[in-house]
């Protein structure tokens, strides 16, 4: 039978079938019945899903008619063009391991699923590919300080198959459903299969790498134009603290660029696909630079920063020292005059006392000019 001839019966007449796992027949009635009280079907972190095949998305009611109709439309063809894609949002373990059986996901894949906070990688399960990504947002703020969030932080797990691509996200920003769409609009990137899916995502993720790359640079300058300027803010708390979001940045980037670039050559990836890959792994490396420089210029920034302050406060304690100097002498000379000795120069003279405040003037005066010629006031 064609295919054409055996999808036009399916959207005509949806019926749900019992999904063949594999591995699943040898397993015992009763712990069968363990495994279903213990698992169940996604539900409140399910974000979308669907059957696609040769490009275009066929009506499914659910999850399990879905991998059926894809796996019936294999076997019937040899194009093998129809895939299933699931999409979660921090689902719970149980939705999780429900979909293991389904698709017979690895249980090393699926515990790395379940508890997040992963280290960017890309690892191989048999015939299935399993990789996380580190999303990252900026965050809009009116001005920066000492405690302003700038970076948002999530994760991206996605299981490659022959037939299937189930997608794990953790964290609010960086959704998926721009992609899916994007995907859904153009059949020929749908076509590509799971392999695809999962470049198209890659391809999301570094484009905001770049994205917020561009806008920390941005923030940087910002700062090192307002270190420089001639009233310069001595809040080191801000710059620090932008310091710390380039250092959590570079921490979702960097690790990203080795298991990525080793995924284009893996022979599990289409050649005709291999220069995509390349294209994504040329993208982050750019992303990476950016970050590295952007952080050595903002620890150029912070010790510039410590310098100025530092400046600033020995031109401050300059002033102070001048100033007491000059006002020392008055306090002196007063200070001997208000012993009250008998015989004291000029004690009972007339101009004893318009000669002594002379001379006090005199020598403030000389010491204010001298301050003043040295920078000091």
């Amino acid at each position: 039978m064609r295919s054409s001839t055996l999808f036009q019966r399916i959207n005509l007449h949806p019926r749900t079938t019992h999904v063949r796992l594999g591995a699943s027949s040898s397993v015992s009635a009763m712990h069968r019945e363990t495994m279903n009280r213990r698992c169940v079907p996604p539900s409140d972190s399910l974000v979308q899903f669907g059957a696609y095949v040769a490009g275009k998305r066929v009506r499914a009611s659910g999850i399990p008619e879905a991998v059926s109709l894809v796996r019936e439309h294999n076997a019937a063809s040899e194009a093998k063009d129809a895939y299933v894609w699931v999409g979660l949002h921090e689902p719970e373990a149980r939705e999780v391991e429900w979909l293991a059986e389904v698709f017979g996901l690895h249980p090393l894949a699926v515990e790395d699923a379940i508890k997040a906070h992963q280290r960017p990688k890309v690892e191989r399960y048999g015939d299935s590919l399993f990789a996380v990504f580190k999303t990252i947002a900026y965050l809009d703020h009116d001005e920066l300080t000492a405690s302003s969030e700038i970076i948002a932080t999530g994760e991206i797990m996605v299981f490659a198959g022959p037939d299937f691509v189930v997608t794990v996200r953790h964290g609010e920003h960086c959704p998926l459903s721009a992609v899916r769409g994007r995907l859904e609009d153009k059949p020929k990137l749908l076509s590509r299969g799971p392999v695809g899916v999962l470049h198209a995502i890659a391809d999301h993720v570094v484009d905001k790498y770049l994205t917020v790359a561009d806008l920390m640079q941005a923030e940087l300058e910002e700062v090192e134009a307002a270190v420089f300027a001639d009233v310069s803010s001595r809040d080191i708390g801000r710059i620090y603290q932008l310091k710390r979001e380039m250092i959590e940045m570079k921490r979702a980037v960097t690790p990203l660029q080795t298991p990525l670039g080793a995924l284009a050559q893996r022979r599990m990836i289409p050649s005709d696909m291999r220069e995509y890959f390349r294209d994504v792994v040329d993208h982050l490396s750019r992303v990476c630079e950016q970050v590295e420089s952007s952080n050595e210029l903002c620890n150029s920034i912070l010790q510039a920063a410590l310098a100025r302050s530092n400046a600033l406060a020995n031109e401050d304690m300059r002033k102070i020292s001048a100033w007491v100097a000059i006002i020392s002498v008055p306090t002196m000379i007063a200070g001997i005059y208000g012993m009250n000795f008998t015989h004291m120069p000029a004690l009972s003279a007339v101009w004893g006392y318009p000669v002594v405040l002379g001379v006090m003037l005199v020598i403030c005066s000389v010491l204010y000019r001298g301050f003043r010629r040295n920078s000091w006031l």
